[in-house]
């Protein structure tokens, strides 16, 4: 029971790495979009991924895609979300209940 306790809270762990590099691809890209847990489903394989963005741009942003092809913005966003992974992983920035968006406000006094 214990070690189903530790998987379960390691791949919440992962998802929420994972969303927060969407949360910086999404800023990146200029769209103020910002996915709460409620938004990202942390259950959804990685092989499925673009599904999942194609979905939402299609549900909840249909307003862009009179503008923008909906395959051209999910593969911007992935490529951008990748970059943004890799960067959260080398700065040691990708540690659970990171805010990124929190992380990119300018430092008063600093």
């Amino acid at each position: 029971m214990f070690a189903s306790h530790i998987s379960d809270t390691t791949a919440h762990d992962a998802a929420d790495i994972h969303r927060s590099a969407y949360n910086a691809a999404f800023h990146e890209l200029g769209l103020r979009w910002h996915w709460d847990a409620g938004h990202y489903e942390s259950a959804l394989p990685a092989s499925q991924e673009k599904a999942h963005l194609l979905s939402y741009l299609r549900n909840h942003q249909a307003h862009l895609l009179k503008a923008y092809d909906a395959e051209f913005l999910a593969d911007a966003i992935t490529s951008a979300k990748c970059r943004c992974y890799e960067t959260l992983l080398v700065s040691g920035s990708a540690r659970p209940g990171v805010n990124w968006a929190e992380m990119q406000q300018p430092q008063v006094g600093h």
